[in-house]
């Protein structure tokens, strides 16, 4: 897919995003806006995956660590053919299958998870059985900067780099911020680079904000070096809506009707620029 088109794919995930945290009256926005550029890359140019076959053995496989932001995931499987928008449209509803957090009864979500530092040791699991079975497809964990004090990741980080596991990738989305202010001020977490290349991981830092960095970046990285890989995204939480970026406070939150409709509009007028 074209860089546009990935960018207006993104833009377009944006504003159905704002629509559901708006309707569902809960969410964690600004964590959402911040990923979302890279996991729209995932699903629509970079990972082997089909809707129509959502188990397929040889799919590549995608889990969201950082699975508070379940709403960024929700709104890509959408676009993606996985789910039906009617479905989406439940979310915060009474008995909807749609939770705050991932689970395995929607489809495309491989793994329930949320409990945050859990994802990078299933995702390693996974990479692992790849390996002993000898299959080709790779295993991508997307987690929050935050959830980096968390120790299991570090253990996990371990066994990546002892086995080799160069079909994992593992994203951090830095986005500097998490519940309870800056990242550096709860937990010091630099440098960050440093840390991942001593445990033997091949890092790699990109503009997460920058969708043709984010593929250019993805499709260079080396399948054959026989150590697992680590993308640093840097990223801008609340990216694409003003008054919510790089404010700790829309880590999660609901916008008021005033400023939903701003939201949109500022969405729109970037929609509308790339349709041109």
């Amino acid at each position: 897919m074209q860089i546009n088109k990935l960018k207006l794919q993104a833009e377009k995930s944006r504003h159905r995003l704002i629509e559901i945290i708006y309707s569902a009256n809960a969410g964690h926005t600004g964590g959402d806006l911040s990923c979302l550029n890279v996991m729209t890359a995932l699903y629509f140019e970079l990972m082997n995956i089909d809707a129509d076959h959502p188990k397929m053995p040889e799919r590549d496989r995608f889990v969201l660590s950082k699975g508070h932001c379940v709403e960024a995931l929700y709104v890509t499987l959408e676009a993606r053919g996985f789910i039906k928008k009617t479905l989406v449209d439940t979310l915060g509803h009474y008995l909807s299958p749609l939770a705050g957090h991932p689970t395995i009864e929607v489809p495309g979500i491989e793994v329930n998870s949320g409990a945050l530092g859990h994802g990078l040791p299933i995702g390693v699991g996974m990479a692992l059985a790849a390996k002993m079975d000898g299959k080709a497809y790779k295993t991508f964990v997307l987690m929050g900067d935050g959830e980096q004090g968390e120790g299991s990741i570090y253990e996990a980080a371990m066994a990546g780099s002892h086995y080799k596991l160069d079909n994992l990738v593992a994203i951090i989305d830095r986005n500097m911020l998490q519940i309870s202010g800056c990242t550096e001020d709860v937990m010091t977490l630099e440098d960050m680079n440093a840390r991942w290349t001593a445990f033997g991981w091949d890092v790699i830092e990109i503009d997460g904000d920058d969708m043709e960095e984010i593929i250019c970046k993805f499709k260079a990285i080396d399948y054959t070096c026989r150590k697992p890989h680590l993308i640093i995204s840097h990223t801008t939480k609340g990216k694409g809506v003003s008054y919510m970026e790089n404010v700790a406070k829309w880590h999660h939150g609901v916008p008021t009707q005033e400023q939903y409709t701003q939201a949109l509009n500022e969405i729109e007028e970037r929609i509308k620029a790339l349709q041109d």
